[in-house]
């Protein structure tokens, strides 16, 4: 089967990023299943009911989530009507899951969303729920298995890939914004720190400059906005899992000027 993950979808130069060129990629690329990070979907923060049936009506099959999860009351309502996720590690109290099954190209796909430890909201342990999500996928014969880590720190992610590589199919991180060179695959999973976003690509991570410069040089925080005017790219990954292994991977930029930049994934031998 061949899966597409695109990281955080940054308010509507992301959305239309995904418009513009998701289902032409699908195409060309002959992809069967795409994850998208939805968690800054709607002005930055959160999800709308309107927003997430645009990112479903442009080829998005199932969305992740983080931090900002919960920014719209909307969210709680989706869980019951769209393929969204939100950070497995949240308390079983709390609605929603982050751990999902589909068939896709006859073969059964494990979604797992966690959200990581340092600068995010608590929640339960990571890495032993996330050893335990696999455990159990493993149990009910689920293979081929996707990861959304969500998380700040890149040693977080690290350690995860650490825990888990040769079990999972890919793991991808998302939260910063900002894509790392370190697209690899290692005992037969796929593993990247962070994706990057998909939205505007000219100011800072997605937002408006103004709030966050002032921020840091004054110490006084104030609310992030999205530019009402930018440069776009749309990142998305796109891996072949066979047997739960990951055979083979890259990864698109696409520039709203027609600009595309192709990366393979380094695979250790």
């Amino acid at each position: 089967m061949r899966v597409a993950f695109i990281g955080d979808i940054v308010g509507s130069h992301g959305r239309d990023m995904l418009k513009a060129h998701l289902k032409n990629l699908r195409k060309e690329y002959e992809i069967d299943f795409v994850v998208a990070n939805y968690e800054n979907a709607s002005h930055g923060f959160g999800l709308t009911v309107k927003n997430a049936n645009e990112i479903v009506s442009y080829g998005v099959d199932c969305m992740s989530g983080g931090n900002h999860t919960w920014d719209k009351k909307d969210v709680e309502a989706l869980f019951n009507t769209h393929e969204i996720l939100r950070p497995h590690n949240y308390p079983d109290e709390v609605k929603g899951t982050g751990c999902k099954v589909y068939e896709v190209a006859e073969e059964k796909l494990g979604v797992l969303n966690l959200m990581g430890h340092y600068s995010m909201p608590y929640v339960d342990n990571a890495f032993r729920k996330a050893k335990e999500s696999v455990e159990m996928l493993h149990a009910k014969g689920v293979k081929n298995i996707f990861i959304d880590f969500h998380a700040e720190a890149t040693s977080e992610k690290r350690a995860l890939m650490m825990l888990l590589q040769g079990s999972v199919s890919a793991i991808i991180g998302t939260h910063t914004h900002v894509s790392t060179d370190d697209f690899q695959i290692v005992q037969g999973t796929a593993y990247m720190s962070d994706i990057g976003l998909t939205g505007c690509r000219d100011n800072i991570i997605g937002m408006d400059n103004a709030t966050p410069i002032k921020q840091f040089l004054t110490g006084i925080k104030g609310h992030f906005d999205i530019p009402k005017k930018c440069k776009k790219i749309l990142q998305i990954a796109i891996m072949d899992f066979k047997d739960g292994k990951c055979e083979g991977a890259f990864k698109l930029k696409v520039f709203d000027d027609g600009a595309v930049l192709r990366t393979d994934a380094w695979v250790e031998r």
